[in-house]
């Protein structure tokens, strides 16, 4: 990957990192010594080696630890060291996992792992199942401890706790490889918060661009935080999952300026995606009886935060419309006369500055109208 000019260093999942401490620690536990490096293969094929950071050895278990080098992506657990302690299990009873400290454990349905159980996801339990086997066949009866010190302070800077995942972080990955500035990472928590809202038995979910956003609709809803969903600019990615896992009520909130850029149809509203059109924003100021003079201030306006204060001085409030146009621009997506959907438009003070109501996503409806 490259990002303005630079070339992006790949790194490694706490999954792939896990998947090789165990191995190391179940070498150890079987023969008595630790490898020198240890390499695990990847869902893709590759065969990445790594060197242990940590070795114990006692009765009946064996440790060992492994950082995580996420490359150059801005991961919280980069630099967290990874620890697999692995012991003998009672006979028949094929891979168990535990979580240690600092690994968090599902309290919530809807996640791919049900309450109960370590947040260990499959693709990571499938890997280290397969690293074991190489050194053990693949009936080995053998406990997995899976522990990251500090990892619940690390938790408090994910989602974990949202989704009902207390104690520690998760152990993630799907392909075993870290891309730096990757957007999957992000949509599939979107996904994760989606599927723990609806088996909570929630009927409205609040998606928002950001804290303030988010804010601002939970008071406005008195909703709580389990129907919050940090959606950030994947606007798209949320609307897409929805649509196949319905919920009745939607909100989408977000402040002026990503709002504008989803009325003018953009369902990934980052900044590098695409600006705000302004002339396009004059001209819904026009629609709303704007003077001559005041869209072409507007059209110039260097934000849309500047835009829009413009147009409330001179008694015209682009919200109410904007909010409509963005609704039309999410409605397309979700299609469905069973999901009604609301677009909320707040200022960077949470003050409301546009709303279309709740309203069914079918073709036909329109807010306005």
């Amino acid at each position: 990957m490259e990002s303005e000019g630079k070339n992006l260093r790949r790194g490694w999942t706490t999954g792939t990192c896990a998947a090789a401490a165990s191995k190391a620690a179940c070498q150890a536990l079987l023969s008595g010594a630790f490898p020198a490096t240890v390499e695990v293969s990847l869902p893709g094929g590759q065969r990445p080696s790594f060197v242990l950071a940590q070795e114990a050895k006692g009765d009946n278990f064996a440790t060992a630890g492994i950082i995580k080098d996420a490359g150059d992506d801005p991961d919280v657990t980069h630099g967290a060291l990874i620890v697999s302690t692995v012991r003998r299990g009672r006979s028949r009873t094929g891979i168990t996992f535990r979580a240690g400290t600092g690994v968090g454990m599902i309290t919530r349905p809807g996640l791919p792992l049900p309450p109960g159980e370590p947040a260990i996801n499959p693709v990571p339990r499938k890997m280290i199942s397969a690293a074991i086997a190489e050194v053990a066949g693949p009936d080995a009866d053998l406990e997995v401890e899976i522990s990251v010190p500090n990892g619940e302070r690390l938790a408090e800077k994910t989602l974990n706790p949202r989704l009902g995942i207390v104690g520690g972080i998760s152990i993630l990955g799907t392909t075993g490889i870290v891309i730096p500035f990757s957007c999957s990472a992000w949509i599939h928590s979107i996904w994760r918060g989606i599927d723990v809202a609806r088996a909570a038995g929630l009927t409205h979910i609040a998606g928002s661009t950001g804290s303030a956003s988010e804010q601002a609709v939970a008071e406005h809803h008195s909703l709580p935080e389990i129907a919050l969903i940090d959606m950030g600019d994947f606007v798209g990615g949320m609307l897409k999952y929805l649509r196949d896992n319905p919920v009745p009520q939607i909100t989408i909130a977000g402040g002026v300026a990503k709002m504008t850029k989803l009325a003018q149809g953009m369902l990934d509203v980052h900044s590098k995606r695409g600006l705000a059109d302004m002339e396009a924003l004059a001209q819904i100021a026009a629609e709303c009886g704007a003077s001559d003079e005041l869209a072409e201030r507007i059209s110039g306006s260097n934000t849309v935060a500047g835009a829009f204060n413009l147009a409330s001085e001179a008694g015209i409030e682009l919200g109410d419309r904007v909010a409509s146009r963005a609704w039309s621009t999410a409605a397309k997506v979700l299609n469905s006369p069973e999901m009604a959907l609301e677009i909320l438009v707040f200022d960077r003070d949470g003050g409301l500055r546009g709303c279309a109501p709740f309203t069914p996503t079918s073709h036909s409806s329109d807010p306005a109208s």
